[in-house]
């Protein structure tokens, strides 16, 4: 049974940064791309941003919030993806969601993993609470 893993959340100060990371367990997991996204009180889950698994490597995608502030990463053999995320504002507090595509998903151009059901696999999330 695949299940994914988040950690990393907890409270930061605006203008402060933190980390998060996700590990996929399960011994047949593979995955066409890992994505985070994000839920803040009273909204609906949106998307962050994507890898998406090329190669030894992988395209990197954001959401308009995310670029210039976050970075993601990840190793495909490993099963793991990574958040760094910059200059927290409190707009960022929300519950952030690790999330899988499966491996026959492929999708090409702009748009692409931005969307809950291109993805099969969720985390159960991990708070980030930007607050003083």
């Amino acid at each position: 049974q695949v299940q994914l893993g988040e950690s990393g959340g907890g409270l930061v100060q605006p203008g402060g940064s933190a980390s998060l990371s996700c590990a996929a367990s399960g011994r047949t997991f593979k995955s066409s791309a890992m994505g985070w996204f994000r839920q803040a009180p009273g909204k609906q889950r949106e998307f962050v941003a994507v890898i998406v698994w090329s190669g030894s490597g992988g395209r990197t995608y954001y959401a308009d919030s995310a670029k210039g502030r976050f970075t993601i990463s990840g190793n495909n053999a490993e099963n793991t993806v990574y958040l760094r995320m910059n200059s927290l504002g409190s707009a960022d507090t929300a519950v952030y969601y690790c999330a899988a595509a499966p491996p026959t998903y492929t999708c090409e151009g702009s748009g692409c993993y931005d969307e809950e059901y291109e993805y099969d696999y969720w985390g159960q999330g991990t708070q980030v609470t930007v607050s003083s």
